[in-house]
């Protein structure tokens, strides 16, 4: 493991090289070949939450991370047939742009400010959540293990290469990352297939654990029922890989709109297997005997999100246990470097004016610039990390949620923007504004209980409220022009 960790860097500026000028740092120079975008992608969109809880989830309820991934596929589907040709087209930096020529400056600012400050709180309760399991492994390994030295430790080395070596670093890192942990996945599925009894496996298909999606439940509750999977997981898709400036950054950095596409496309069959291995993991996990000792079973006992972890420390063997240590923090390594620079790149693009005054006053160059504000968002993101480890847990749940929230708004001013061609700009900042306020007191009555409402169904319904208000607002400005 500390191997892995004091090599990364340097593989990956070696890989990328040092960046010279801002648009090679923020943009990756349009070079990257296809199949690393995807990977980026793909390592971008999961985290340490996703590789420890996935497997959890699958412990109880089987595949249903694979069926949610079917929907993935649709989404961005249709993300690569209705938006990224306006983005290449326009030769955008970011998607908000396209907003900005549609309706007006105004509005790219007001949506890049929600992108902001949404992957502030987002990435940094990510980057708490993600120390949480990670500090038991490395307490067990007897190695430091501190929130606040471990979120350290990680942004220090995830710098190192971010700051040099710009968006190039970012994905081959994420390349690299990606398959660390999907290696140790498919590797401990092998270990526990091969210790499981004979015939095991196929009492675990007759058992139906390998299903798809749940049957049976409440349609708007289950985010693993077939419709909130499959249409609920393809509208989440179209919000999170087309209007959400961390995933089409990666987009925008490639050849040609064919590979980026082919990227986008292929990165969704990539995420389902990246799911079905982790499922997999689970799925044997709830055959597995007990782990290092005789007895019953520990796993049933556990929390989801502690059953893989738990397996890490006592079950798996020791070179494997090291690897898989090394996973969860590339998972957190790749989602913080992709947030880091995604960050720099839509402040200094949506907001030019306020940057240039910044420059000014500093001397910078707009090189230095995009370094040092990488740097301030390092900061920035262990602040509001610890901030929030100090407050409640409702806090931490709804920073973990917000994103979602702000989805379905942002998602709603580019369909307006697609296809609403007698909508201006006022009328839909209008209706933005009030489907985040909207959003926000539906988050108030989801977050009590957390089961309300399927995080499948977030989106669509911003979408909903978004083209109601929208609708409105252009109704009420053309009437009131009317009459004038």
């Amino acid at each position: 493991m500390g191997l892995y960790l004091a090599s990364l860097p340097l593989l990956t500026l070696w890989m990328a090289g040092r960046q010279k000028t801002a648009r090679s740092y923020l943009g990756g120079g349009h070079d990257l070949p296809w199949w690393g975008i995807c990977l980026s992608l793909v390592a971008t969109e999961t985290s340490t939450l996703t590789v420890v809880s996935v497997p959890g989830v699958a412990f109880r309820h089987g595949m249903v991370f694979v069926g949610l991934a079917a929907g993935y596929l649709l989404g961005r589907c249709l993300v690569a047939w209705l938006l990224l040709p306006r983005y290449v087209a326009g030769h955008m930096h970011t998607p908000y742009q396209f907003l900005g020529q549609r309706f007006g400056a105004t509005v790219q600012r007001a949506v890049s400010l929600t992108f902001l400050v949404t992957r502030v709180i987002g990435e940094a309760v990510r980057l708490l959540a993600g120390t949480l399991p990670l500090a038991m492994l490395l307490a067990a390994f007897h190695l430091p293990h501190g929130p606040l030295a471990i979120m350290g430790a990680l942004m220090a080395l995830t710098l190192l290469y971010t700051v040099f070596g710009g968006l190039k670093a970012v994905i081959w890192s994420d390349v690299i990352q990606f398959c660390t942990y999907l290696l140790g996945a498919i590797l401990c599925a092998a270990i526990l297939w091969h210790g499981l009894p004979p015939g095991t496996v196929a009492d675990l298909a007759r058992a139906g654990r390998f299903h798809l999606f749940d049957h049976g439940t409440a349609l708007l509750a289950d985010p693993f029922a077939p419709a909130s999977a499959l249409a609920g997981g393809a509208v989440l898709a179209m919000a999170s890989h087309g209007t959400d400036h961390l995933m089409v950054q990666r987009l925008l950095a490639a050849r040609s709109l064919r590979d980026a596409r082919l990227a986008l496309v292929a990165s969704a069959l990539v995420v389902g297997l990246l799911f079905a291995a982790l499922s997999l993991l689970g799925i044997l996990l709830s055959a597995a005997p007990a782990a290092g000792a005789a007895g019953p079973s520990p796993y049933p006992s556990l929390r989801g999100d502690d059953i893989f972890p738990y397996y890490i420390v006592h079950g798996a063997p020791a070179g494997l246990s090291g690897l898989l240590v090394a996973g969860i923090l590339s998972a957190t390594m790749g989602s913080l470097s992709s947030t880091l620079n995604a960050l720099t790149s839509a402040a200094m693009t949506d907001f030019p004016a306020q940057c240039r005054r910044v420059a000014r006053a500093t001397g910078l160059g707009d090189l230095s610039l995009a370094r040092w504000l990488t740097c301030a968002w390092a900061a920035l993101l262990i602040a509001v990390a610890q901030s929030f480890g100090q407050g409640a847990t409702s806090l931490v749940v709804f920073g973990l949620s917000v994103g979602a929230y702000a989805y379905g708004p942002m998602l709603g001013a580019f369909l307006f923007g697609l296809f609403a061609p007698r909508a201006d700009g006022r009328a839909v900042l209008a209706a933005y504004g009030a489907t985040l306020a909207a959003m926000g007191l539906v988050e108030l009555w989801v977050r009590p209980g957390g089961h309300a409402l399927a995080f499948t169904w977030i989106v669509p319904l911003g979408v909903v409220l978004f083209s109601g208000f929208g609708l409105l607002a252009s109704g009420c400005r053309r009437f009131r022009r009317a009459v004038t």
